[in-house]
């Protein structure tokens, strides 16, 4: 006899509104099976939010839902908390110091307490780290010290350490070199227990059992990897749009006969006219046959415009069935830079020197944790770190940098008052107008940073980066695509396509840099700076 599984999570109509009056979903009811899950969706549908409810970090406005077993939660935004130490992101930190204080002749009963009979707690730590491929890597170190990537994996050990019978995971490749992309895989891949996973990574959520994708405020399931989900839509939506068609076709055919229809009438009608005036019956016949050729006319116009409404109706309803996915518009002003135009240079200890000129394009790559957002953020500060023999300087002060964190936006600062405080010179009315191409629309533009997802964070990021007034003559992009969705990230590319100024790019995707028509490629690593290739040729 076969056991059936309890589903990991259910949702029995659950809403959520933000206090704004916003509304995120409604009426959700849905279930997560056990095993993994990958959820997608566009930026801002809720996916994050969601994750929440389920953690326990926010209350559904009504509804609620169910959990089968513990529950676990790796935060899209772990790494803006720097001063986190790893031996708190593996959950060990308490533990950790009721045995350095026991083992230092301290016998407080206290301590006896928090450690119970983790005697070996330093060693696991130790053992899951070095699993996850971060060898070396002190229980003390603070997140600040870490690289994105090096964050994300110790939390993520830290959560095999748990041992939480339910996992939910939001975005954890986003700053994952290729290396440690491959190594997360892994740990998906050997899960023991059920995970919800928010991703756009391809790769990752094709390692899933099932997709879930949250749109319009309505969750699908489907039991099969993303690829599989993608060829699913693809064949429903073929066969939305063909029924559209049809139904389209119907009514240009139902809207003819009614044409025709009334021609034929309007011409009886001429005829009928022309005998009455010219008395060719008697009056009284011909005042009966009148009155019928009304009535059956009316009949037949009522059939007519019934049949055009009912044909009308049904190419509303197959529309219905088609996908119109709201999508970001970007387009970038001309910075005025012309070629020859020095912007930067990126230097190290041994000579190597490269020189960005013009609407040049550059790629710098390179391991998680060798110093590549520190060398970015030299070229918009006057600091330099003197544990770094690699330097950068910009020949202009218009340099626009969007840093991998996000960490430079006040949580407390409305969307508005972001991109004023870029363009402070542009009238609200234009800053209103461009937010809406970025999805900013209405009352939406007095929410707080704090309350936006990764990809809301990261669209206001990039609006203060592209309405800034002057255009920014050299744009410095650390890991762009982290929290876009696949869409974004398309609108993303055009206008960078489209962009005549330099161009800096710190990019694990390789996907992504592929079509940026990059000039030049840069590996920073332990020997320094020196030319790289695509790693996608």
């Amino acid at each position: 006899m076969s056991i059936t599984q309890k589903p990991a999570v259910s949702l029995a109509n659950l809403s959520f509104t933000w206090p704004d009056g916003t509304p995120v979903f409604r009426h959700l009811t849905a279930t997560f099976e056990a095993g993994r899950t990958g959820l997608i969706g566009a930026n801002g549908t809720g996916k994050t939010t969601l994750l929440r409810i389920v953690a326990g970090e926010l209350s559904p406005s009504s509804g609620g839902f169910t959990s089968v077993g513990s529950v676990s939660y790796l935060p899209q935004h772990l790494i803006l908390d720097t001063t986190t130490t790893v031996a708190e992101l593996l959950g060990v930190q308490q533990r950790l110091i009721a045995l350095r204080a026991i083992e230092s002749g301290d016998v407080s009963a206290t301590h006896f307490d928090v450690l119970g009979s983790d005697w070996d707690v330093e060693a696991r730590s130790i053992a899951a780290l070095d699993r996850i491929g971060l060898p070396g890597i002190g229980l003390d170190r603070e997140v600040g010290t870490l690289s994105g990537g090096e964050a994300v994996l110790a939390a993520l050990a830290g959560l095999q350490l748990a041992g939480s019978e339910i996992v939910l995971l939001d975005e954890p490749t986003n700053n994952l070199d290729r290396e440690s992309r491959h190594l997360l895989y892994e740990a998906i891949s050997s899960w023991r227990g059920s995970l919800i996973v928010v991703s756009h990574d391809v790769e990752l959520l094709n390692l899933m059992d099932a997709t879930a994708e949250l749109r319009d405020g309505t969750l699908t399931t489907f039991g099969g990897p993303y690829d599989a989900y993608q060829e699913y839509v693809a064949t429903e939506q073929a066969a939305a749009e063909q029924a559209v068609k049809s139904a389209e076709q119907r009514l240009k055919a139902e809207k003819r006969q009614r044409t025709e229809a009334q021609t034929k009438l309007a011409r009886r009608q001429r005829y009928a006219r022309t005998d009455f005036e010219n008395k060719r019956k008697p009056k009284m016949i011909m005042n009966n046959r009148k009155q019928e050729a009304q009535v059956s006319a009316g009949k037949l116009r009522g059939r007519l415009d019934l049949a055009v409404e009912t044909a009308e109706e049904a190419v509303t309803a197959k529309e219905q069935n088609v996908r119109r996915d709201a999508t970001i518009t970007i387009t970038l002003p001309d910075p005025d830079v012309p070629f020859g135009r020095r912007l930067a240079e990126l230097r190290d200890g041994h000579g190597h020197r490269f020189v960005i000129q013009g609407p040049e394009r550059v790629a710098l790559t390179g391991p998680n944790g060798i110093g590549k957002t520190r060398l970015l953020q030299q070229l918009t500060s006057a600091c330099a770190f003197e544990d770094q023999d690699c330097r950068a300087s910009a020949f202009t002060e218009r340099v626009g940098y969007l840093p991998q964190r996000l960490d430079h936006l006040e949580d407390a600062a409305t969307l508005i008052e972001v991109v004023r405080d870029a363009a402070p010179a542009v009238p609200d009315g234009e800053l209103r107008a461009d937010l809406a191409r970025l999805l900013f629309r209405g009352d939406v533009i007095h929410r707080t940073v704090g309350d936006l997802s990764g990809g809301e964070r990261f669209r206001i990021a990039l609006a203060a980066l592209l309405l800034a007034d002057p255009a920014n003559q050299l744009l410095v992009l650390d890991e762009p695509t982290n929290s876009l969705d696949l869409q974004s990230v398309d609108e993303l590319v055009d206008a960078l396509s489209a962009y005549h100024g330099g161009l800096i790019v710190v990019s694990h995707d390789d996907h992504f840099l592929s079509r940026l028509n990059i000039d030049t490629w840069i590996v920073m690593d332990q020997i320094g700076l020196h030319h790289g290739k695509s790693q996608t040729k």
